[in-house]
């Protein structure tokens, strides 16, 4: 390069605007690795809470299943499906009074069905059948019209049809194969609704709101959502259950469209921290919020081994003696090896605790005994829940 040639301005910057975009790549690819740490996770408010006065109702009947192939109640055991045959023919017209009955193809029943919020006349809903008898099977069965009633005593809906069963019994003399509950059954859409629930939605002044399992945290960040979305002083917590939105503005007698955009608000739900124990199955369920100071374990297996193996003693040919049996006990006791104490605890995440459980090495049922000890030392912070 000449002394007399004047070298560009960009050119002499080079070196240091390679350094600043080095830098500035670096500073994206950090952002980008940032916005890629996943945040806490949401879940809509309509999977949260139920509505005051959105709900299902139970409805209940009593009734026949005709049609069965010599499958149903024994008359002579359940005298309920006798008189229930007599009354429904007496119904029809056929006088059955001082008849014995010898018939093996009807059961008695019970029908049960969910009312879904504000059913129609003439909508149809699914009734479960079960036998209330000594019936073997259900299969091929029919449902004679059967009201259904609800917590008031009023009939609601009628149902009727053909079952449907899932299950089923085969066998002979010596053996039977069961396979489901034959005894069971259902009916798709077959209750029809005669009656409807005299509620007006768009008559009430506040929607109430009812959490699925109550917290307080997470009802305030249900409240504060709300009065992001419709204004601040709508929405108030009454207590770790409940929430309360008044209805105002546009939204007077539109309830359904306010309880629409209140289902798809987005909230971070809070829980206690609890630890569930199924002793039965061994099964062990840990909440993310679970926390256990740092404590040392250590767990060992003691085993005793009882062997009984009697012999017999003869005597010699042509003695007096007699012959007996002699006992012959064998015990053992084997401690199992000498474990190490194992730390586990501390300001962790719910995986490296699951790690430092899992490096004791004992088996589930084992593990619910050590929880129950680490609670009891006052390390574990969560609720200890056995069922």
């Amino acid at each position: 390069m000449s002394p007399g040639i004047q070298v560009p301005l960009s050119y002499r910057l080079r070196p240091a605007l390679r350094r600043a975009m080095v830098l500035a790549g670096g500073l994206l690819l950090a952002f980008g690795m940032l916005s890629a740490v996943p945040v806490a996770a949401q879940t809509r408010v309509k999977d949260l809470v139920t509505f005051d006065g959105v709900r299902r109702n139970q409805l209940v009947g009593y009734g026949l299943v005709v049609g069965l192939n010599g499958t149903g109640d024994r008359l002579i055991n359940t005298p309920f499906t006798e008189q229930s045959l007599k009354g429904m023919m007496e119904r029809l017209g056929i006088n059955t009074r001082g008849e014995t009955l010898r018939t093996r193809n009807a059961a008695a029943v019970m029908v049960t069905a969910s009312l879904p919020p504000f059913p129609r006349q003439g909508t149809t809903v699914d009734v479960t059948v079960s036998a209330l008898g000594d019936a073997t099977s259900l299969l091929g069965g029919t449902l004679v019209v059967t009201p259904l009633l609800g917590a008031d005593g009023e009939a609601y809906a009628v149902a009727q049809g053909p079952l449907s069963v899932s299950g089923f019994t085969a066998g002979g003399a010596a053996a039977t194969v069961t396979k489901g509950v034959p005894t069971t059954a259902r009916i798709a859409n077959g209750a029809t609704v005669e009656r409807e629930l005299k509620f007006a939605l768009n008559d009430v002044g506040a929607v109430r709101m009812a959490l699925r399992n109550p917290d307080f945290t997470t009802a305030i960040r249900i409240a504060d959502a709300v009065n992001g979305r419709l204004g601040t002083g709508n929405a108030r917590v009454v207590d770790l259950t409940t929430v309360d939105v008044r209805i105002t503005g546009s939204y007077v007698g539109n309830v359904s469209r306010l309880i629409g955009e209140i289902e798809q608000l987005a909230v971070r739900p809070d829980a206690v921290a609890r630890v569930v124990v199924d002793e039965r199955s061994g099964t062990i369920v840990i909440g993310d919020d679970v926390r256990v100071s740092r404590v040392a374990i250590t767990q060992g297996n003691l085993t005793v081994r009882v062997v009984e193996t009697p012999q017999v003693s003869q005597p010699q040919p042509f003695s007096n003696g007699s012959t007996v049996v002699v006992p012959r006990t064998d015990v053992q006791v084997q401690e199992g090896n000498g474990r190490q104490f194992v730390t586990v605890g501390g300001n962790v995440s719910l995986q490296q605790l699951v790690n430092g459980l899992n490096a004791l090495g004992v088996g589930p049922r084992d593990m619910v005994a050590i929880l129950q000890a680490i609670k009891a030392a006052g390390a574990l912070h969560a609720d200890l829940e056995i069922i």
